[in-house]
């Protein structure tokens, strides 16, 4: 009897084993062939489910937003205020700290080996980019596109001063900061 796979299911293992490669290796410096060689399979195989590098770093990104998502989701349930939102949102991010600067790293090594048109034109990022900001609105109970952009940058923006060695960023306490500065901001309903 032929072995049945679940072809979505296993396309997933192979990108979560890309991630730690991306890391490692980073975007510009590492092959198909190597990468085939680091998740165990066959430079075919690889091919096979995704027909190149940056269609599997493409993938690698929607699946990374998808389960940063869910993931966060999971953390901030139980916030009853904004205030609380934006704590356990600094303990999401402290907790999983070594995760952010890793992608971080990796995403702006991918950047680094396109062209600036490409990536601004790039559905994939255009489309995790909407779910990011709309998680934002949903996460604090916001609509303002503009505000959830605010709070990714300035995410982002901790997260890039780890990545340079920052060790005076405290995730914690940066987001409590700002769940005061929006909460002053925002009108009470």
């Amino acid at each position: 009897m032929p072995k049945i796979v679940d072809r979505d299911q296993y396309r997933k293992e192979l990108l979560a084993k890309c991630f730690d490669l991306f890391a490692e290796k980073g975007y510009g410096s590492i092959t198909m062939r190597q990468i085939a060689e680091g998740v165990g399979v066959s430079t075919g195989t690889l091919y096979h489910y995704f027909p190149s590098k940056q269609s599997l770093f493409e993938q690698l990104a929607q699946e990374i937003c998808e389960q940063d998502v869910s993931a966060a989701l999971a953390e901030l349930e139980g916030a009853q205020t904004l205030q609380e939102a934006m704590e356990a949102l600094g303990r999401y991010l402290a907790n999983n700290e070594d995760y952010f600067v890793k992608w971080t790293y990796i995403s702006i090594d991918f950047c680094q080996h396109q062209d600036t048109n490409s990536i601004h034109e790039n559905s994939i990022f255009k489309h995790t980019n909407k779910q990011y900001q709309q998680a934002v609105c949903d996460f604090f109970g916001v609509q303002d596109p503009v505000l959830a952009s605010f709070v990714l940058s300035f995410v982002n923006g901790l997260i890039l001063e780890k990545l340079w060695g920052n060790k005076t960023i405290d995730f914690i306490e940066q987001c409590t900061l700002l769940g005061k500065m929006l909460t002053a901001y925002l009108p009470q309903s």
